[in-house]
């Protein structure tokens, strides 16, 4: 059998006036697919420890977090298409909007994607202290540093010991990068990250796009917050790893990043943008068509994500419909469970009442050559009645490989 893991990313969450967005949403796809399924709640990482969606889908994938991850900002780089050398330090960043005082006001720059493409390429190229600057745009307001060592050599390597500019809320200025040790290689890579943020702001404020911004009364993409600093991991290939060939659908660059470190093959879907209105009926299509060539396919959709960091109750809501209507069902139309094991779950919970990542375990459910149980409708509560109990989430590979008949014996 081959497997197709569906992935709402931040689905998960706790109670709004005694009810979470799963459980108000209409649901019927969802639903029967629990009705048909074995069904349980699944801990990311391990009990209790907040995931990211970096160290969270890692894991899903059986990989152990603790081990391989080096920092978020490879997995950014390997999103656009950037190839990491060995020595390079990567950031994940966000385009964010400084007020005159130099305090963020906004961490996103409102959301608003006019002209990034042109503010990025003003980045791309810019050398500092013989390290040379690649800084492409990815999806949304975000973007990848990559800070290389140039021909002509620096005094020091670089290293990936050092706090980073991103303070990770507004109200307050930009944070100064500060080596995490008294070695000169982290003093040195501070003062470059440092030197970069203040030449984009420099760069930033001055630029034709920025004014047009501020013209038709949006918000200046006018700084750039670097965070999520790492070097390139190794990483075993997912087809060295569990023998299968395997193949991801994501409209979200971190995603795509991480599905390529490990060498699933990335499929591009036309106007997959990673946001609620993300074409997630052509990425159930594509998700479907490559179960004919691959064995093992991941689909993976951001918008419920989104709309729980913005603490949006009703638009979480209607992403869950929404994924029900357009993905679920055509799953359940087009897709062969005799043929197919196929897993609906999230990579963490974001609360609406928090807007952020939390240590929720996650409704999961596995429909395919499985034991079905008695539960009827997937919701966070509702699966915890399942038979599949609490699992983690570094064992949903191994329990996909045995229900697929590819696991390997143990012992004699």
């Amino acid at each position: 059998m081959k497997s197709l893991l569906i992935v709402c990313d931040g689905m998960g969450d706790r109670l709004t006036d005694g009810k979470t967005p799963l459980e108000v949403a209409y649901t019927p796809n969802m639903d029967k697919l629990a009705s048909v399924g074995i069904n349980g709640i699944m801990d990311s990482i391990r009990a209790g420890i907040r995931p990211g969606s970096d160290t969270a889908h890692i894991s899903l994938f059986g990989y152990d977090p603790y081990k391989v991850y080096t920092g978020r900002g490879p997995f950014a780089a390997a999103g656009v298409g950037l190839e990491l050398k060995k020595g390079d330090l990567a950031l994940r960043c966000n385009f964010a909007t400084l007020d005159e005082n130099g305090i963020i006001i906004d961490r996103r720059a409102g959301r608003d994607e006019y002209g990034l493409d042109e503010l990025a390429s003003s980045l791309d190229g810019l050398e500092i202290e013989n390290f040379d600057i690649i800084f492409k745009r990815s999806g949304g307001h975000r973007a990848a540093l990559v800070i290389r060592r140039s021909e002509l050599l620096g005094p020091y390597e670089l290293s990936s010991r050092i706090i980073e500019p991103d303070p990770h809320i507004a109200g307050v200025g930009i944070a100064k990068a500060e080596a995490l040790d008294a070695s000169p290689q982290s003093r040195y890579t501070a003062d470059i990250l440092n030197e970069f943020v203040k030449r984009a702001i420099e760069i930033l404020r001055e630029h034709r796009i920025n004014k047009e911004r501020i013209e038709a009364g949006k918000l200046p993409a006018n700084a750039i917050l670097p965070r999520g600093v790492g070097t390139k991991p190794e990483i075993e290939s997912f087809e060295h790893k569990y023998g299968i060939r395997g193949a991801s659908v994501s409209g979200m660059a971190l995603i795509k990043g991480i599905c390529r470190t490990i060498g699933l093959d990335v499929i591009e879907v036309e106007n997959a943008t990673g946001h609620v209105d993300s074409n997630i009926g052509g990425k159930a299509d594509a998700a479907i068509k490559a179960l004919e060539e691959y064995d093992f396919v991941f689909l993976h959709i951001k918008g419920t994500d989104e709309a729980s960091h913005d603490g949006n109750f009703d638009g979480k809501k209607n992403m869950i419909e929404r994924v029900d209507r357009e993905v679920m069902g055509k799953i359940l139309g087009e897709v062969d469970l005799g043929g197919v094991n196929v897993v609906l779950t999230s990579d963490h919970a974001t609360p609406i009442s928090i807007k952020q990542h939390t240590a929720d375990p996650n409704p999961i459910v596995i429909a395919g050559d499985v034991r079905t149980d008695l539960v009827t409708k997937f919701n966070e509560r509702d699966c915890a009645r399942g038979d599949l109990g609490r699992i983690r989430g570094r064992d949903l590979m191994n329990i996909l490989m045995d229900l697929s008949d590819k696991a390997k014996l143990f012992g004699a």
